[in-house]
Parts: C-alpha cells; sequence; structure tokens
C-alpha cells in the first residue's frame, strides 16, 4: 500500500494528512518550529505515519510559508538588479500607497525599495516593444556590472532588460556573462515574460531575493525526510494551486509566496461542490491569519498579479500597497488575526485584537507554554467555546490573561472576552467585503466553507454579518489546508506578451509545448489538460482582463464584453486588441479512486496504535523539544500506546451568548454524537477545532461527515 502526504506549515501548527490508496486519511497536528520549520515537519509526518512504513510513501505534497515569511521580513538574500541604461531609478523610485494609518502622517517614510539604490546596475542595449534591437549589446558593460557585483559579495542578481518579453536575446547573453561571477542569476524572460516593465522587474527581484533561501530549504526537507525512511519525491503548491516539483518550485520561488492559502481554497472548492454549493466563499481562521476567498462554479477566482510585503486588509490585488508580483495566484485577502492574535489597548484605552500573534512560542496564555498575553484563544476558552475536559487547557491561565483587559476597561471578565471575540470576528469579516462586496458580488447567496483550527468558532458571527444563511465545515477543518494539498494536480504556467500577434494559435501552441515540457508529459495524453486565455482590453487603453481563449473574433470581444461590464459595472463596446497570451497545463498527481474529498474515512485504523478517540476543543500544542515516542492525545490520526484514555466529552457546558443573557449551559456535541438537528446555542467538538452554533442556528451532518450550519428563516 501506497500513502501520500500533505504538509501545511502555518504560523502557530504544522498539519499533516497522510493519504493511503484507498482514500483514508490520518491527521497530525504539532506546533510550528520558527526556529527550523523542518523539525515540526518531521515530527508531525512521524506522528502521522504511526507504524507504517515510510519507504511507502510515493509523494509529498507541501505549502510553505517561507517565501511569505522571507518577503515579510525581509530576511531574503541581497540582490542586485540589473537593467537597460537609463532605467536603473525605476525600483529605488517604486510605489506606494498610504493605507489608513499613514494617510494622513505628515512624518511618514515610505518603505525601503526591494533593492538598494547602490545594487541597481546598467548595461548598455535597447530593445523596442516590437522586438527590434534598437542599441546591441555591450558586453564589456555587462563584464563591468558583474564585476562590481561579485567585489561587493552580492551571490543573486536578477536581470531585466527593457522589453525583454518581446525578445529575449539580449537577456540571456547578460545572464551567461553574469554566471561566470555569481552563482545565482534569474532573468524576467525565465521568470514571466509579461508586458509592464516596473511589475516584470519585481517579480524578477522577488525570485532572485527567495530563490536561493528555497532551493536550500528544500533540498535540506529532503535531506531529513530521507533521514526518515522517506525518499518520494517532494512536490510544492503554487500560488495558483497547481502542483510542481520541488526542483521547479526553487527555479520560480516567486510561484509560492502565497502556496499556504492556496491549498485551504482548494479544499474548500472541493467540499463545496461535493456538497452542491456552486458558489462558496472559503474562511480560513488560523493560529495567525484569516483569509477569505470567493469560488464560483467550483473554481476560486485567480489573479495575475498581487503586492506582498504591504500594509491593510486589501487582498493582494491593491496596487501600491506592497511589491507587486505578476504571476498566477488564487485572489484571496488576508488580515492578521487568528486564534493566537493578542488583544491589546491602545494609548487611548481601545481595546484592540492583533495583527500581532502569540504564534506557537510561547503561544496563547492557557497552552501553559509561558505565555501570558491575551489572545483570542483564551477569550473562546472563557466564553466556554472551548474546553479543557479532555485536552487540558488551562482556564485559570486563561481568565488570568483577560482580567488584565477587563480591569482598565471596567467590564466583567466574560465582557472582555466576549469583546475580544466580537472584534476578531469583524476583522475576520473584513477579508470577506474585500473579496465580495468591495468587488460587486452579493454574499448572500453564497454558502461559507469554514475551516482552520479557529474559523468554525467564528465562521457563524462572521456570516450574520453578511447576511449568509448556510455554513459548511467539514470534516478534519482544522487541518483541510493540508488536506487540499493531496487535491492539486501537477501544473505548468507559461504567458507571454505579444501585442496583436499575427498568429495566436500558433503562440498559444508553443506555450503549451513549452508547460508540457516542463511537466515531462505529452499533450496528446487523454489526462493532459490545457486552459487557454488571452489578456484583452479596449484599443488605446491601458489595463487589460483575461477571458478564456477562442479563435472566434467575435465571440472573444463578447468575453470581454461580458466580462468588462461584470469588474467595472458598466456596458461598453468598441474595438480590442490582445496584449498576453496564457496556458495552464495540468495533469493529475495520482489521486486515489474513490477519493473521499477532503473528509474522513472511517477505515480502520493501523495495527501500530488504537483507534483515534474523538477530541474536545483545541489540541493542546507539544513543546518543540518533547519526545516524539509519546505525542500528546488528539495530535496524532494514529495515537501511539501510552497516553491515558480521554475521558468522555461532557454532555452540557457552560457557554456565553448575549442572546441568552451571558452563560447558559448548553449542549456538546461530537460528530459522532450529532443526529437530527441540533439547535443553537450549541457546541459540537474536534480533535482539531472547535465548532460554535450560536442562537438562530442549526447544526446537521451531512452523509460527507461534513457540518452544515443553516440561520433560521434562511435558506440555500
Amino acid at each position: 500500500m501506497g500513502y501520500t502526504i500533505g504538509v501545511d506549515v502555518g504560523g502557530t501548527f504544522t498539519d499533516v494528512v497522510v493519504r493511503d490508496t484507498s482514500g483514508a486519511i490520518s491527521v497530525a497536528k504539532c506546533l510550528s518550529t520558527h526556529y527550523d520549520p523542518i523539525a515540526g515537519i518531521v515530527t508531525g509526518v512521524t506522528r502521522a505515519l504511526g507504524g507504517r512504513d515510510p519507504a511507502q510513501v510515493t509523494r509529498v505534497v507541501h505549502a510553505t510559508t517561507l517565501a511569505t515569511n522571507a518577503v515579510l521580513e525581509r530576511t531574503g538574500v541581497r540582490v542586485a538588479y540589473v537593467t537597460t541604461q537609463g532605467f536603473r531609478a525605476a525600483i529605488p523610485l517604486g510605489r506606494y500607497a498610504r493605507v489608513e494609518e499613514d494617510r494622513y502622517d505628515l512624518r511618514f517614510t515610505p518603505p525601503p525599495p526591494p533593492v538598494a539604490p547602490g545594487d541597481c546596475f546598467e548595461v548598455v542595449e535597447r530593445v523596442s516593444a516590437r522586438g527590434e534591437v534598437l542599441t546591441p549589446l555591450d558586453p564589456a558593460s555587462v563584464r563591468r556590472a558583474a564585476a562590481e557585483i561579485a567585489a561587493r559579495g552580492i551571490g543573486s542578481a536578477a536581470v531585466c532588460l527593457l522589453h525583454a518579453y518581446a525578445n529575449p536575446a539580449h537577456e540571456r547573453q547578460v545572464a551567461a556573462i553574469l554566471r561566470e561571477r555569481i552563482p545565482d542569476v534569474v532573468t524576467s524572460s525565465e521568470i514571466w515574460p509579461e508586458i509592464r516593465e516596473y511589475e516584470r522587474a519585481t517579480t524578477t527581484i522577488m525570485s532572485a531575493y527567495i530563490g536561493p533561501l528555497m532551493a536550500s530549504y528544500l533540498t535540506r526537507l529532503r535531506e531529513r525526510l530521507a533521514d526518515v525512511g522517506i525518499r518520494a519525491p517532494v512536490h510544492v503548491m503554487e500560488s495558483g494551486g497547481g502542483v510542481v516539483s520541488a526542483e521547479r518550485a526553487a527555479r520560480r520561488a516567486v510561484a509560492t509566496i502565497e502556496s499556504g492559502p492556496a491549498a485551504g481554497v482548494l479544499a474548500a472548492a472541493s467540499l463545496a461542490a461535493s456538497a452542491g454549493f456552486a458558489d462558496a466563499i472559503s474562511f480560513d481562521m488560523g493560529g495567525t491569519t484569516a483569509k477569505a476567498c470567493v469560488v464560483r462554479g467550483g473554481r476560486p477566482e485567480i489573479t495575475h498579479e498581487f503586492h506582498v510585503g504591504g500594509k491593510g486588509s486589501f487582498g493582494g490585488r491593491r496596487a501600491g500597497t506592497g511589491v507587486p508580483v505578476k504571476t498566477p495566484a488564487i485572489d484571496l485577502a488576508e488580515v492578521g488575526a487568528g486564534g493566537g492574535s493578542v488583544a491589546w489597548l491602545d494609548p487611548a484605552g481601545a481595546l484592540r485584537v492583533g495583527p500581532r500573534s502569540a504564534g506557537s512560542s510561547p503561544g496563547p496564555a492557557c497552552y501553559c507554554l509561558g505565555g501570558s498575553e491575551p489572545t483570542v484563544t483564551d477569550a473562546n476558552l472563557v466564553l466556554g467555546y472551548l474546553s479543557s475536559a479532555s485536552i487540558p487547557l488551562s482556564p485559570a491561565l486563561a481568565d488570568k490573561a483577560l482580567d488584565r483587559l477587563a480591569g482598565p476597561l471596567g467590564v466583567t471578565r466574560e465582557e472582555a472576552a466576549y469583546a475580544v471575540h466580537s472584534i476578531v470576528s469583524a476583522s475576520m469579516a473584513s477579508a470577506v467585503h474585500v473579496v465580495t462586496v468591495q468587488r460587486g458580488i452579493d454574499p448572500r447567496g453564497f454558502a461559507l466553507v469554514a475551516f482552520g483550527g479557529a474559523g468554525p468558532m467564528h465562521a457563524a458571527r462572521v456570516a450574520e454579518r453578511f447576511g449568509i444563511s448556510t455554513v459548511v465545515v467539514p470534516p478534519y477543518c482544522g487541518v483541510a489546508s493540508a488536506a487540499g494539498l493531496l487535491a492539486g494536480e501537477l501544473c505548468a504556467d507559461r504567458v507571454l506578451s505579444r501585442l496583436d500577434a499575427p498568429d495566436p494559435a500558433a503562440l498559444l501552441a508553443g506555450l503549451a509545448s513549452d508547460a508540457a515540457a516542463d511537466l515531462g508529459v505529452s499533450l496528446s495524453a487523454p489526462e493532459v489538460r490545457v486552459l487557454r486565455s488571452v489578456d484583452v482590453r479596449f484599443k488605446g487603453q491601458s489595463h487589460d482582463l483575461t477571458v478564456e481563449w477562442t479563435p472566434d473574433r467575435g465571440e472573444l470581444e463578447s468575453r470581454f464584453f461580458l466580462r468588462y461590464a461584470r469588474v467595472y459595472g458598466i456596458e461598453q463596446r468598441g474595438e480590442i486588441e490582445l496584449v498576453s497570451y496564457r496556458v495552464r497545463v495540468t495533469t493529475p498527481a495520482g489521486r486515489p479512486e474513490p477519493t473521499p474529498g477532503i473528509g474522513r474515512s472511517d477505515a480502520p485504523q493501523p495495527a501500530s496504535g488504537p483507534p483515534q478517540p474523538r477530541a474536545s476543543g483545541t489540541p493542546r500544542p507539544t513543546p518543540p523539544d518533547a519526545p516524539q515516542a509519546a505525542p500528546e492525545p488528539g495530535l496524532s490520526g494514529v495515537p501511539r500506546p501510552g497516553p491515558e484514555p480521554r475521558p468522555p466529552a461532557p454532555a452540557t457546558r457552560r457557554a456565553y451568548f448575549p442572546e441568552c443573557g451571558g452563560y447558559a449551559e448548553v449542549p456538546v456535541h461530537t460528530r459522532d454524537t450529532l443526529t437530527g438537528e441540533l439547535r443553537g446555542p450549541a457546541v459540537v467538538e474536534d480533535a482539531e477545532s472547535t465548532i460554535v452554533v450560536p442562537p438562530g442556528w442549526t447544526a446537521t451532518l451531512a452523509p460527507d461527515l461534513a457540518v452544515h450550519l443553516t440561520r433560521s428563516g434562511g435558506g440555500r
């Protein structure tokens, strides 16, 4: 029997899902080890495998925040930028849009550019937008730049020459000369040969900035997995939801910046489709951040440009709020709101929550790992939404942490806790607002698919703010992103800008052939799919929209006009022009049949351990230095012998609901005991999360073991 493994490293927890060829899965959840993320991965993989033979693992799929963290924390390698003579100032000048807290700051200082002005170099050459050579390349100017870069000790260079998308010959010559003295050199024509000079340059720079880190990380990951007997290929989730080999991920590291969130959206889309919801909103709340994305017709929205490293809860498309990256990415909005988000009082005495998180170290106060500041998890424990009956969180430490807020605010502990709960729900609702209302989408007809360790506790309250009447919580919701990795297909994207190319069909065919070569597949294979699209704009306009390709010019115009009206809210007709051509080639990555979506299987557990017991509340994390041989119960889908059996979950528990006037005794169920309709207020507990059913909501268990929450008076 073979096994595939999905690994998602988050800000607080590292999640692992193991699936066998029958579709049965087991999970593990352990604290992320920020000092060495691979240590947490190895711990989680070992626990999830239990006594199974690691040599039988056939594939490991990984979602990583390495690229994101390197950009946010500015910990990438030093990069030299090489461009056409006369254009070296484009990157230092840059762009920036002030967000709310900066808008009226008279002493505002813009963020530093991605490359220091002194590390920007020019070479003598010039190519026109049509690809004609206007000024031949001067190799001597390249050698002078290479000598200066090497003298400064810079080991990574990004080459972006003017209009290299139209003619990459000069870039290739420059790269060849630079590689004689510089170890890592990337060019815009190999990373993403698309129109718009500044965005193409920043995309190339970001790849050079994080590429060496990614290559080193993936090499070490494969070595550490081999040490525990896993020698299977390692694949990495890209921002657009496709899966690529570790080698390709290292070469195009910029494509992995939104790796982790993409996996969660795929899981949500899969579940929504299987539950009969064509339109859904993916809502993922973990320990550090919350993400929202729109899924239409079973497919998530894709953007071809997003911004990283900026401020504000505007989603990836707000220009100027970070460094622009032109590569396909699932279009989502993200806010700094999670279970570990710290609640604090600003100088005016107002209560704030996040964006700073307690993370995995020291973690929330109730984790007993040294944290003392009040967090969202502490507030939820005080409110009774979490339980320490069988997973020993510390209510006393949570009470003490919330008292630090209640005293200065002049309110009771439970009122302070509910204020924290409400504020973080409002913060997460802003992410949903960005991807729906702000883009002209009425969310009331959508189902909210909630997952992540903290998502199901807040999902109903977030849905209420938008009039959404259905919330779907998948099985194993706490590790849904890791499960979503196993649903990803092997994929290769290609793009090329050509203003009104004379033969678009031939150009697209060439891109498809190149993408298929990246995957090592034949385009004629029945399992291979080719998606073709083009960027279209009205003649004379600057910006374009992506529409599905058709050789019928009239039909292509109709698709563009419809897309234009949908995006901008007005109908317009006129002459169009084609700007860029896009191809995505995908092939299945060996998914077993039948596959139970992202749900759990009732297949027997391996003989190496007892059947997995159900758990209450949020899993108690294990300290990073805890021995692997005795994980805490609830952290592994295949527990090892040793832990004491858990006591049964209580039939009722005191939980705080303002509609009930405060605390009330509410029924507590697991998915195993949930039958018929469960009317709120109530709690449904999982091994990885807890579902809160507020008053006015009803919970039912679907055949696929997803919990559906329905608001009274509402329907699908």
